[in-house]
């Protein structure tokens, strides 16, 4: 079993769950950039925005075990299926664009999973017309300062970078076990069956060393992403997480300590049969909120509410204009280098 190694400093980022549209831009822009250039991948999405609530990828991923328990022990929990995963579609291209046959055929699947993918209940969220309500929440390897993969590899393949907190494996001594994958309760790693060793985000570390941040949050339309050092003051990351509390880890009592955090969504008030608002209580269930969140959410909705309620009366908030997020060099922490300007090798 792996041992786990306290880093210098700890990598982190936040996602604004109020500003996040659920383009799949940052899941897009990840995947032709790493897990599309490998053999073995087609089933990958190290990055992706699922809708909640919702069943999530892979299927049901929340209830399939993993991470520690209260006192500390490590869990192995459910080996997600390929079905449960999802994806890995082929589609009878050739036949259709390039077969000389386009009027007569028609584009199907050709080979993938049958049940499920990445968004397959993209959008469906919950509740009931005309209260119904949804929301998007990224995800992706949650470079834990705990990580439970680490410890659960017995091939040494895992190790955490002590400059930076990120956890990466090397594939040379991976060997396919795929405890790792039992072990992390995101389950948020997936298996190359090509080169039988398990894949994960690897944080686009190669950027990170160019002083260029990761894809996903670069290439964010919505300025809803984040990335900073925990440790760094002037970093909206620090800030979120350690100022103010607005911004919080996903399901924090699975105990690898994710360095992952969540603005929590505000929602409307829902209708009444008569068509009045119910200013009594939110379109979002507060308990379902703290199913994920945890019971810090509610004093995290709090602040939000008190903060943007100041900023619609025209008075000063620092934590709207940093949500607000004007400039959008101020998400990226110390990573603002342009990569257009590197000559990648």
């Amino acid at each position: 079993m792996g041992t786990i190694t306290a880093s210098k400093r700890q990598l982190a980022w936040v996602f604004d769950l109020n500003k996040c549209i659920g383009c799949q831009t940052c899941s897009v822009a990840c995947k032709v950039q790493w897990p599309e250039q490998d053999a073995g991948t087609e089933a990958m999405w190290w990055m992706t925005v699922n809708t909640q609530p919702g069943h999530g990828t892979p299927r049901d991923w929340e209830s399939m075990g993993g991470g520690y328990d209260a006192k500390g022990k490590l869990h192995l929990g459910k080996l997600a299926s390929d079905e449960e995963v999802g994806g890995g579609w082929t589609f009878n291209y050739d036949e259709v664009l390039r077969g000389g046959h386009g009027r007569d055929v028609h584009l199907h699947k050709t080979g993938g999973s049958k049940t499920w993918g990445m968004n397959w209940d993209e959008d469906e969220g919950g509740g009931e017309f005309p209260n119904a309500y949804l929301f998007y929440l990224p995800r992706l390897c949650n470079h834990c300062t705990k990580p439970a993969c680490l410890e659960a590899c017995p091939n040494d393949a895992l190790f955490k970078r002590a400059e930076d907190g990120l956890v990466l494996r090397d594939e040379d001594a991976c060997q396919g076990k795929q405890l790792c994958r039992r072990a992390c309760p995101y389950k948020k790693i997936y298996f190359n069956r090509d080169r039988n060793v398990s894949q994960h985000c690897i944080g686009c570390f190669p950027r990170i060393e160019q002083g260029v941040a990761p894809a996903c949050v670069r290439q964010c339309p919505g300025r809803a992403a984040f990335i900073g050092f925990l440790d760094d003051e002037r970093s909206a990351v620090h800030r979120l997480v350690r100022e103010w509390g607005v911004a919080l880890p996903l399901h924090a009592e699975f105990g690898t300590e994710p360095n992952v955090y969540y603005v929590p969504p505000l929602s409307p008030v829902p209708l009444r049969p008569d068509g009045s608002f119910d200013e009594s209580t939110d379109r979002i269930p507060p308990e379902y909120l703290e199913s994920l969140f945890g019971a810090p959410v509610h004093g995290a909705l709090d602040v939000l509410r008190t903060e943007l309620d100041k900023k619609r009366r025209g008075q000063a908030s620092e934590l709207m204009d940093q949500l607000i997020l004007y400039r959008w060099s101020d998400a990226l922490g110390h990573l603002t280098r342009d990569p257009g300007e590197i000559s990648w090798k």
